[in-house]
């Protein structure tokens, strides 16, 4: 495994705007402040990763050829900030279909680190729901929990076992910088 780090990313709530079940790419648009925060994380090292789950497919609500025309437009107005990504990951299964690559389970993460040979326990994990925060416990990344899309709910409970509670994506990449960034001290103490 080589030394290059990723920050994997959750992508309604997180990166997007959350909205139920999102199958029309007109309704997609980008959390402030996103795009120059993703920017930012890649300025210091990082590769991004997207790994959401889409139950909306197992459920017959759209098909992956209108998700492919969602993540066609996030990635559109991204572009524009110099943002890309390394690897987008899917799950396009129910909650009841009991598979392995629904968050919180890992095989995506797995399949991730494989393809793109990274250690998993030198990776952040980035969401808004329980599901994000749990499967990068599970994989033994740096996590944080960011407030946009449902994650105020989450850090408001208080009963998620997370490394940081922030903002949001901006406030990720000025604890990651102000910590070295990819190449920095972000990971000795984790």
């Amino acid at each position: 495994m080589n030394r290059r780090r990723f920050v994997v990313l959750d992508r309604d709530g997180t990166i997007i705007e959350e909205r139920n079940y999102l199958s029309d790419p007109d309704e997609v648009k980008l959390i402030p402040g996103a795009a120059t925060a993703l920017r930012d994380l890649r300025r210091l090292g990082f590769g991004l990763i997207v790994i959401t789950n889409q139950s909306g497919i197992g459920r017959g609500y759209f098909d992956e050829i209108r998700l492919g025309q969602v993540h066609d437009r996030m990635r559109e107005l991204l572009r524009p900030a110099g943002v890309w990504f390394d690897g987008l990951y899917v799950c396009p299964h129910t909650p009841d279909d009991g598979c392995e690559c629904r968050k919180p389970r890992v095989a995506l993460m797995h399949k991730a680190a494989r393809e793109l040979s990274f250690e998993l326990s030198e990776s952040i994990v980035v969401g808004d729901k329980a599901s994000d925060i749990e499967m990068g416990r599970r994989v033994g990344a740096l996590t944080f929990l960011v407030r946009t899309g449902y994650g105020e709910e989450f850090a408001a409970e208080g009963s998620l076992s997370v490394d940081h509670i922030v903002d949001d994506l901006e406030g990720v990449a000025r604890i990651v910088g102000g910590l070295g960034g990819a190449s920095g001290r972000l990971f000795d103490d984790h």
